[in-house]
């Protein structure tokens, strides 16, 4: 069997541990820590942040702890795309993605299926330097025990048509799939603790309202912020598709209630998204 062609790691060492014991050692102690509210429902999805795991992997694992008990063949990832590239959206030209607990591998027919219902091309580019969906992957490693692939997608177009189309298509492709959505992001960048309070509960509000719009309206508008608001709102559409009826704020805390300083935050949301419906999409372990 030939060996993977792997995607490797710009971040570990820095944005999280180098080493696999390490890396499992604090990820584990951060979903141990992890004091989940009662959650009603069926689980087709999370939203977690994206900064280095000092900062905001114990917001990020209460997002992942709603994640115990189920076993998915697939996990669809939806991220913003923080830096330059002439594309909407964009995916790995690898066939895995490389952590120090391993390799993940994409999965082709389902990232061709949703390429196939979507029509926005998913452009394929090597050696990303995306911060914001492999921050997750140890944490799904951890998580997840069985042999996940992944379905990665960066969203570097912020308009509302973008994510409802790749909302909607992922639906279309996840519909009969045993899978998970993780939409990652963070909230507002660089403001005092208290001015981030404000900003961060309006958006976490938009969350729970589940109306994508009003995420894009609060964005357009300067009452909430988040840099993977269109891959939220995308995941928001699939999810609703896929017969969710429900966001569930789970945690949420500021860089500054790590580091100290209140003066210049980034605030940090973790939600579940459920449906009271019985899809039996998921298996359980």
């Amino acid at each position: 069997m030939n060996a993977l062609n792997l995607r490797p790691s710009p971040i570990a060492g820095t944005w999280y541990e180098g080493m696999p014991t390490p890396l499992a050692a604090r990820v584990d102690e951060y979903i141990a820590d992890a004091q989940l509210p009662e959650i009603s429902g069926q689980v087709i999805g999370v939203i977690a942040p994206h900064a280095g795991h000092k900062y905001s992997g114990r917001v990020a694992a209460h997002a992942f702890a709603a994640l115990r008990g189920l076993s998915p063949d697939l996990v669809a990832i939806l991220s913003p795309f923080h830096n330059f590239a002439p594309y909407q959206l964009i995916t790995t030209s690898h066939q895995a993605y490389a952590t120090p607990l391993g390799n993940i591998e994409v999965d082709q027919p389902a990232l061709e299926e949703l390429q196939k219902n979507l029509d926005i091309p998913i452009s394929p580019i090597p050696n990303d330097k995306e911060h914001s969906l492999e921050i997750e992957l140890p944490f799904l490693q951890r998580i997840f025990h069985n042999g996940f692939k992944l379905l990665p997608v960066m969203v570097h177009a912020q308009e509302e048509e973008v994510a409802k189309k790749l909302g909607l298509a992922l639906a279309r492709t996840l519909k009969k799939k045993n899978a998970i959505i993780v939409a990652s992001t963070d909230l507002s960048h660089f403001y005092d603790q208290q001015t981030a309070h404000i900003f961060d509960h309006e958006m976490l509000r938009c969350f729970e309202s589940f109306n994508p719009y009003s995420i894009f309206e609060a964005e357009h508008t300067g009452k909430g912020f988040a840099c993977g608001h269109a891959a939220v709102a995308a995941a928001m559409w699939a999810s609703q598709k896929l017969g969710a009826d429900n966001i569930q704020i789970l945690n949420y805390a500021t860089s500054g209630d790590v580091t100290k300083d209140y003066s210049s935050v980034v605030g940090y949301g973790a939600a579940v998204i459920t449906t009271k419906r019985n899809t039996s999409r998921l298996k359980q372990k």
